[in-house]
């Protein structure tokens, strides 16, 4: 598949999906910015805002389940690159400096979830 195929380009707002939705793909900002973020009704809490070289729903590509959270763009022009299951797997065999970046990644998410988890419930 040609790299121009794989990648998309967002404005400000747009949805690149939504909460519950089911997917395989990771996808990593070429330029912009895209927002995780919990919607519910007329609430957005934004979770994370990536940038450039950052990635976003390696949580479905990697166990199949529904979209954790909301992916949206939060600046004109934000361009992004899709990476299906199988692209994924095949990186992942490949290179294992790939898998070491998704690992670190990963685990530093987990520590921030973690902490801001603690947080909210030393505040109960």
């Amino acid at each position: 598949m040609a790299i121009e195929k794989c990648i998309n380009e967002y404005g400000v707002g747009d949805v690149i999906f939504e909460e519950g939705s089911t997917g395989r793909e990771l996808f990593v900002v070429l330029d912009g910015q895209v927002e995780i973020a919990k919607v519910n009704g007329g609430n957005k809490t934004v979770i994370v805002a990536l940038g450039k070289g950052e990635f976003f729903g390696e949580m479905a590509v990697i166990d199949g389940s529904s979209r954790s959270a909301t992916a949206i763009a939060a600046s004109s022009g934000t361009r992004v690159m899709r990476i299906n299951h199988a692209r994924f797997v095949y990186l992942v065999s490949q290179q294992p400096a790939f898998a070491l970046m998704i690992m670190d990644a990963l685990s530093k998410r987990l520590r921030a979830s973690n902490d801001r988890t603690f947080k909210a419930a030393a505040n109960l």
